[in-house]
């Protein structure tokens, strides 16, 4: 029975070991806790990059921007959908989001790089430009179609 329960042990233990965040993953677990604390969310997102020492200033004036996204100023927050996903090889990925308020949407946009074996946030950034970009790409369809 000690045998039995030592493999399970090891096996279970060797499982645990493999598993890893993925670039998906951590996305999820962003949004998740975004919901209930954005800033904190943002926060622990940038706690899997151990460079973020050198970047303190540009992180803190992220969390300072979340903070400004409250139902006073945005309204109430209703979720994420995907808009684009890109990969560079094998170790770098964007993902850009949709986030959706009552007043407007905005784009989260994600980036991760993995350098060895651990995924982890290379950047994030948030902006409120998609309907221009929108209005802009529809001008540039528009007039591809007409000539």
């Amino acid at each position: 029975m000690k045998p039995l329960f030592a493999f399970l042990f090891l096996l279970v233990g060797a499982h645990l070991a493999q598993a890893q965040d993925t670039p998906d993953s951590l996305i999820d677990k962003f949004f998740k806790e975004y919901a209930k604390t954005p800033v904190q969310a943002v926060e622990n997102l940038y706690m899997t990059n151990p460079w973020t020492g050198r970047n303190k200033d540009a992180i803190e004036n992220l969390k300072s921007g979340v903070s400004k996204l409250t139902p006073e100023f945005v309204g109430k927050f209703y979720g994420y959908e995907p808009i684009v996903q890109k990969q560079v090889a094998t170790s770098f990925v964007l993902r850009s989001y949709l986030v959706k308020y009552d007043r407007q949407p905005l784009r989260f946009t994600f980036q991760f790089y993995k350098a060895n074996d651990k995924w982890f946030l290379y950047a994030f950034k948030f902006d409120t430009n998609l309907d221009d970009e929108v209005e802009e790409a529809a001008k540039l369809n528009y007039q591809l179609s007409t000539n």
